[in-house]
């Protein structure tokens, strides 16, 4: 994968829920390709972001608000999304509908996501992953911290978009040192995959890498660390 194709056109960034860890690994791997940077994360967690003091934009607010995301979004040539679940309110399916609306045509738009998504139904499952699901789809919903469903609906709609979009699917992370850009595959079940583990600074890598890879466009890459085992033994088959 090249990460470099397309960068000339690659000026403005907004890293929606930029306050996360994988939020703010995005952060500074934009700012490191020199791109402009705009960040929007609940008020509360402004405080995380104090390392960027004066290196970036911040628009606080809800990221399924949607006036906070067409005002972030403005200008921007690329936005990198972070759907997250929480609570029982649409909060993926209102962010992801907010960046669709509001970002400029032709942007690139990028949205993290889990494994389970399924853009075409090919996808492979083990028991224990399926199991593992159903029960934190059932256990979020009766606590009203997590609405795993709605995940599956914002990426629902983004597929069905006419945008520039790319949907990185994240195996189970870790912290550590990178890795380097992780591999990928087309569905979950591949044997490049087996190992479902990723650093979350590589997931973050190949995010931001992804903004100026138009390989990637309207793709749903499945991700896993490039040093993983499956990730080795598919290189050394190679």
């Amino acid at each position: 994968m090249d990460g470099e194709q397309g960068q000339g056109r690659m000026a403005k960034v907004c890293v929606v829920g930029a306050s996360g860890k994988l939020g703010q690994y995005m952060v500074r791997q934009a700012l490191e390709r020199g791109y402009e940077v705009v960040g929007v994360c609940r008020e509360r967690s402004v405080p995380k972001l104090a390392g960027f003091e004066g290196r970036i934009t911040v628009v606080p607010g809800d990221t399924d608000d949607r006036e906070v995301i067409r005002r972030a979004v403005e200008g921007c040539d690329g936005v990198l999304t972070v759907l997250v679940p929480w609570g029982v309110r649409q909060y993926s399916s209102g962010t992801a509908q907010a960046v669709l609306d509001f970002a400029r045509p032709g942007a690139r738009l990028v949205f993290s996501c889990g494994w389970h998504i399924t853009r075409d139904g090919k996808d492979r499952y083990s028991r224990l992953f399926t199991f593992g699901l159903r029960a934190a789809t059932v256990i979020g919903k009766l606590v009203r911290f997590a609405e795993i469903d709605d995940q599956v609906e914002a990426c629902r709609r983004i597929f069905a978009s006419d945008t520039r979009w790319t949907v990185v699917r994240g195996s189970s992370l870790e912290e550590g040192e990178s890795q380097g850009l992780p591999v990928w595959a087309e569905h979950v079940g591949d044997p490049v995959l087996a190992s479902d583990l990723t650093r979350r600074v590589d997931f973050a890598l190949f995010m931001v890498a992804a903004l100026t890879d138009d390989r990637l466009v309207r793709q749903a890459p499945a991700i896993v660390g490039r040093h993983t085992p499956s990730a080795l033994a598919h290189a050394g088959s190679g």
